[in-house]
């Protein structure tokens, strides 16, 4: 056979060359330009031991260069615990699958469950579904959700303080479902309250899409937002970083429909941007309109406690022209991720986490700002552990000066630099990253 690892007999492969009109494999990518083309041999040994194999990728992964990270934006250096990887590699859980069968599925579904308990308790919400992909992808069902709900109306209202990777999503999710996006104005790098009344009143809006903290790191007061937005019959979402929620007011406590985010931040690593988690949690009302499934609890003919999929909106259990969503396997492993780390750490846990990286944050803001090289684009806003500052000087010369002594120092956007410090940072590599900043 030509392909050692293919099922495809040479009469299958011809048989499908026939059938599609081309006379080989090489064929299939014509269009590919020759100049791009690598036509060498693959660097590969032809065999290997298992102790060279794992010389070689040590080898390789050398190369690599670690930085120690004060980079946010959405993604964060948060510290996992050792025993978080131990159990998540368990085979049944490494491969398991859509719970289709409860009778066989108890440990999936109880997992579930609780990483919904967990959920709603950390948003202050009603109901939480069995997670997303991550916090863009779960923002955008929201929209979706919301749009759903407002029946005639199809505007949704975007707050400029988001994350404009989440906006991107949104616009891509919003140009085939008939959804208009209009943006709310900044003011002083929170969001307009004036600007987000003007807005409603220009009525068929379906819902709000605010972020807390915002993409500035600024936590803002949304007081009012919820009432302005009943009024007009639109849904308030909020997208918040979900470790910060530990310490923070709940989108519960502000009133939202939606709260919507990423899980990243409860202890999964950054690991190139992905896989992540997104949850999803709103009130009991929108429980018909939210997509994917809910897993509830139940007792059996024996009067045991049990878990079933209570709720499957999924095009897979229902009609499609019914169904809400098609979320398939969903990331159900790293749901599990996060609902271990939550368990190890506990509410105490998280809250000392969330207060270190605040702690570390302002630490390091103090710092840069007695250098007198630094200042704070919105010096009267309060951050939490992100923070937005503007250089005197090229702020690409610093980042690279950061990179070469092997600091990874925030994020560039727009005229300055996001810096982020988690529980992870300490003392002497922030004092590390003033003493760079200052040369």
């Amino acid at each position: 056979m030509a392909y050692k690892y293919f099922p495809h007999t040479e009469d299958d492969l011809r048989a499908m060359l026939d059938k599609t009109g081309i006379a080989s494999l090489d064929d299939l990518y014509a269009e590919v330009p020759e100049s791009i083309r690598f036509r060498g041999d693959y660097k590969i040994p032809s065999e290997m031991s298992e102790l060279e194999v794992r010389d070689l990728f040590g080898k390789l992964g050398s190369q690599n260069k670690q930085l120690t990270c004060f980079a946010g934006f959405g993604v964060y250096d948060h510290y996992t615990p050792s025993a978080i990887p131990n159990l998540l590699s368990r085979s049944e859980f490494l491969t398991s699958y859509t719970p289709y069968q409860a009778e066989i599925s108890q440990g999936t579904l109880h997992y579930i469950f609780e990483y919904q308990s967990m959920m709603t308790e950390l948003t202050g919400m009603d109901i939480s579904n069995a997670s997303m992909y991550d916090g863009t992808t779960a923002t955008a069902e929201a929209m979706m959700m919301a749009v759903a709900a407002g029946k005639k109306a199809n505007k949704i209202l975007i707050s400029d303080t988001l994350n404009p990777q989440t906006r991107s999503v949104l616009e891509n999710y919003a140009l085939h479902q008939g959804i208009t996006l209009d943006a709310i104005e900044v003011c002083d790098g929170v969001t307009s309250a004036e600007s987000l009344r003007q807005k409603l009143a220009e009525g068929g809006v379906a819902g709000v899409i605010v972020q807390q903290p915002n993409v500035y790191g600024i936590v803002e007061d949304y007081t009012g937002f919820a009432d302005a937005c009943h009024d007009s019959k639109a849904l308030l979402i909020m997208n918040s970083v979900a470790a910060d929620l530990a310490v923070l007011k709940t989108p519960g406590e502000w009133g939202a429909d939606i709260a919507v985010g990423d899980g990243q931040s409860l202890g999964i690593p950054m690991q190139f941007g992905g896989p992540y988690v997104g949850y999803l949690c709103c009130t009991e009302k929108l429980i018909r309109k939210m997509p994917g499934r809910i897993v509830g609890m139940t007792r059996d003919n024996r009067g045991q406690r049990a878990f079933v999929l209570t709720l499957q909106a999924r095009e897979q259990h229902i009609r499609r022209q019914k169904a809400t969503s098609n979320i398939c396997s969903n990331q159900s492993l790293m749901a599990l991720f996060v609902t271990i780390y939550m368990s190890l750490m506990g509410k105490q846990g998280l809250k000392e986490a969330a207060e270190l990286s605040y702690a570390g944050a302002h630490y390091l803001c103090d710092r840069l700002l007695e250098t007198g090289r630094f200042s704070l684009a919105y010096p009267d806003r309060p951050f939490f552990n992100e923070f937005f500052v503007k250089y005197d000087g090229d702020t690409d010369a610093l980042y690279q000066r950061f990179i070469d002594n092997g600091i990874l120092g925030g994020v560039k956007h727009e005229d300055g630099l996001l810096i982020a410090v988690t529980e992870k940072r300490t003392k002497e590599e922030i004092d590390n990253l003033v003493k760079i900043a200052a040369l």
